[in-house]
C-alpha cells in the first residue's frame, strides 16, 4: 500500500519538474541573438563624460533600434577606459586619440585597435590671468599633462605659436626634454589631464583637453587664448580589442556615432568647440 501511496505523488513531482525545466529554457531563447549567447545583445562602452558620454548618450536610442542596448560607464580618467576593455569589463571604449592609443599600447605591450574615428577636440591653453596670450608674462607658469601624447600636444600647440622651440616640431611625441628655445622662461609643471582645470586659478596658463574644457564650464571657441584649428590631427576614436572588434554590435555602433544624425548633433550642441571628424 504504501508504494502505491507514492507514485502519484512522484509522478506530480516530475511534471513540475519538467515543467520548470521547460519555463528555464523558454526564459534562455529569450535572451539570447540567435547565437545561443544569453544577453549578447547588449554593448558597454566606457567613456569619458564630455563629449563623449553625451553623444553615446544620442546614439542610444538609434541602437535601441537595431535591438542593441548600449550600456554607457563613464570614467574620469584616461587609464581605466583601456584598462577595463582589455580586461573585458566593457566591449569598447570613446575618449582617446591615436597617439594617446599608440602610446599606452607600446608602454604596456597591448594590442587595443581602432575601430572608428568620430570627432576631434581642438586642444587650447586657458588663463584666468590674461587677456591675451600676448600678456604672458617672462617666467610665466605653465601647466600641461603628464601623459606622453597630450604633453607633446600642448608642446606642438606652444611651439606653433613661436612661445618655444622645439628640435622637430612635427614630432607627436615631443617631450619637455625636446625644448631648444623658451625666450619667455615658462615653469613648467606636468600633471593629470583631469586635474588642469584645477589650476586655473594658480597659475599664468593652462594647457588642457576640450573634454575637460567643457566640463569645467569652459568654451574652447571662446575662452581659449591658443587653440588648434581644424586641421588638428588628434581625432578621437572608437577603440576594441583585435578580438571583439568585428562583433556586429561594435559595428553597428561605429555606424551610427557616424551617422548623418550625430554629426548633425555635433555641431549643433557644440557649436566648433567639437568637430566631426567623418
Amino acid at each position: 500500500m504504501h508504494r502505491i501511496k507514492c507514485l502519484p505523488h512522484m509522478t506530480k513531482l516530475h511534471k513540475l519538474i519538467a515543467i520548470f525545466s521547460v519555463l528555464l529554457a523558454l526564459a534562455g531563447c529569450s535572451s539570447s541573438n540567435g547565437n545561443g549567447d544569453a544577453g549578447s545583445q547588449k554593448l558597454v562602452v566606457a567613456a569619458t563624460a564630455v563629449p563623449h558620454a553625451e553623444i553615446l548618450k544620442q546614439v542610444k536610442p538609434i541602437l535601441a533600434k537595431e535591438g542593441i542596448d548600449l550600456e554607457i560607464k563613464v570614467f574620469a580618467d584616461y587609464v581605466q577606459p583601456n584598462t577595463q576593455v582589455l580586461e573585458k569589463s566593457v566591449d569598447a571604449n570613446y575618449f582617446q586619440t591615436k597617439p594617446y592609443l599608440d602610446a599606452f599600447n607600446r608602454e604596456r605591450g597591448t594590442n587595443l585597435t581602432i575601430v572608428t574615428g568620430v570627432h576631434i577636440e581642438p586642444f587650447g591653453a586657458y588663463s584666468r590671468k590674461l587677456k591675451s596670450i600676448d600678456q604672458l608674462p617672462d617666467g610665466a607658469s605653465v601647466t600641461l599633462p603628464n601623459d606622453p601624447s597630450n604633453n607633446s600636444r600642448a608642446l606642438l600647440l606652444l611651439a606653433k605659436h613661436g612661445l618655444i622651440t622645439l628640435k622637430d616640431p612635427t614630432n607627436e611625441m615631443s617631450t619637455l626634454k625636446d625644448i631648444t628655445a623658451n625666450p619667455k622662461n615658462l615653469k613648467f609643471r606636468e600633471l593629470e589631464a583631469a586635474m588642469l582645470p584645477r589650476t586655473l586659478d594658480e597659475v599664468d596658463l593652462a594647457l588642457i583637453n576640450t573634454n575637460y574644457a567643457l566640463a569645467a564650464g569652459l568654451n574652447p571657441t571662446k575662452d581659449a587664448l591658443l587653440i588648434e584649428d581644424k586641421d588638428s590631427p588628434y581625432v578621437n576614436y572608437l577603440v576594441a580589442r583585435p578580438d571583439n572588434k568585428d562583433d556586429p554590435r561594435i559595428q553597428k555602433l561605429a555606424k551610427a556615432l557616424t551617422s548623418p544624425e550625430i554629426k548633425a548633433f555635433i555641431e549643433q550642441k557644440y557649436q566648433g568647440a567639437v568637430l566631426p571628424a567623418f
